[in-house]
């Protein structure tokens, strides 16, 4: 079980996405969870992306500054995997 940095609920992890930060600094969705990075967790719904976007949850969990592009890209990735 992990838990959703956005709202907080655990589920399985297959029931969530993985954000990774690379060990280059970038950060992208990991949707087969194999990635090598510091992982955190959301639920594969739009809602919880833009909740963790607007509360900065991604920063506090990778302990970055993240700009507002690298949350665009990660919706731009969350709706092409269809992960939803």
């Amino acid at each position: 079980m992990r838990m959703c940095i956005a709202c907080h609920e655990m589920k399985a992890k297959k029931e969530l996405i993985r954000v990774v930060k690379s060990p280059e600094g970038e950060i992208n969705i990991d949707l087969k969870g194999k990635v090598p990075g510091r992982g955190a967790y959301l639920c594969k719904n739009q809602i919880c992306m833009d909740m963790a976007a607007k509360r900065r949850q991604l920063e506090k969990a990778f302990s970055i500054k993240i700009e507002q592009e690298v949350y665009e890209k990660l919706k731009a990735q969350l709706n092409e995997g269809e992960v939803d």
